[in-house]
């Protein structure tokens, strides 16, 4: 793990300085200064919809397993986009499954496997946004081949999720068999986990919610491409619409890679990169990333720290959670 954030560290250190790199101070200062506040209000204000959209929608993928009040799903997912944001290597994901456990009565595992719908549903939309952008503009070939093979792990991971949903009776079969190969410890453990695991999915075999959940997914995004376009007012670019698209779509490929916490290099990039396409200037467009990433961490830090004392988080917690959750389960049998 140390290794990890090092490299995280390291990486970013290499993305802010060739974001940096060939830019003069003065051309950045004159940029910002030409800022309009009142459209960096109404970014604000679409960030803090997008948020509240995104609880929403994990409410109902919540919703086979126990049905959340609002206002606990909303500041379960505000402390969790702050662990998100601060944990090196993505392990802040593990913040929502064990605070939502904490809350209801739903297994630690379940919760964990409707983080994993989640990211399938965006998965799905934001290659169908990218399909969409290909057909109106030419976008560089290493685009096109990463969302060739973000499509094709896409629907892997939707293959698998489909069958441990539909056909739960065999797949668990083909898994109890795997696991007798392994130790009697090791595969009563796990054994209990995959099942709540897979209980995660149950949203999934309802077609109708499923359909719903495409929608929010796709009005999550929608949602997403509207703040960054407003972003971009603020700043008196003249760009289309679609450069809004692209940018969001670069920046989520970005922000993916592992780096320090707060996404500090591969935000700015990814900003560049995809401004670059537009034919915005360099000290222009790392302008726009520094307000762009200062805005939104932010927001999800401030979001985050508001509702973090009645959703306190280690990974401690986690651990006494699981085996205290596994003491009761062996008492009930």
């Amino acid at each position: 793990m140390n290794k990890k954030i090092i490299l995280g560290i390291v990486l970013s250190i290499i993305l802010v300085y060739l974001s940096v790199r060939g830019i003069n101070i003065h051309d950045t200062i004159r940029t910002l200064k030409k800022i309009q506040p009142s459209y960096v209000a109404i970014f604000v204000g679409i960030v803090f919809l997008m948020q509240a959209l995104r609880s929403y929608r994990w409410g109902i993928i919540l919703r086979p397993l126990q049905k959340i009040d609002q206002l606990s799903l909303f500041a379960v997912t505000s402390v969790g986009f702050l662990f998100i944001a601060a944990i090196p290597a993505r392990l802040g994901e593990l913040a929502r499954p064990y605070l939502i456990a904490k809350k209801s009565t739903i297994n630690i595992s379940s919760a964990f496997g409707t983080i994993i719908i989640e990211r399938a549903l965006d998965s799905i939309t934001i290659l169908a946004i990218t399909v969409f952008v290909l057909m109106y503009m030419d976008l560089p070939s290493w685009m096109i081949k990463s969302s060739i093979l973000f499509f094709f792990l896409t629907l892997i991971i939707l293959f698998f999720i489909a069958c441990l949903s539909w056909r739960q009776a065999t797949a668990l079969k083909i898994i109890n068999w795997i696991l007798s190969k392994l130790p009697k410890i090791f595969a009563g453990k796990l054994d209990e986990l995959i099942q709540h695991f897979i209980d995660g999915f149950r949203v999934i075999t309802n077609i109708r919610t499923l359909f719903y959940l495409l929608f929010l997914s796709a009005l999550i995004w929608i949602v997403d491409v509207m703040a960054i376009y407003v972003l971009l007012l603020s700043f008196g670019f003249n760009l289309p619409v679609i450069a809004s698209v692209v940018l969001m779509i670069i920046l989520i490929a970005g922000i993916a890679i592992p780096t320090a916490p707060g996404y500090i290099g591969n935000w700015h990039f990814a900003c560049i990169l995809g401004l670059s396409f537009f034919g915005v200037a360099k000290p222009e467009a790392f302008s726009f990333a520094v307000v762009y990433h200062f805005l939104s961490i932010a927001i999800i830090i401030f979001l985050g720290i508001l509702f973090l004392p009645f959703n306190r988080f280690s990974f401690s917690d986690i651990k006494t959670h699981l085996d205290s959750t596994k003491t009761k389960e062996e008492k009930i049998d």
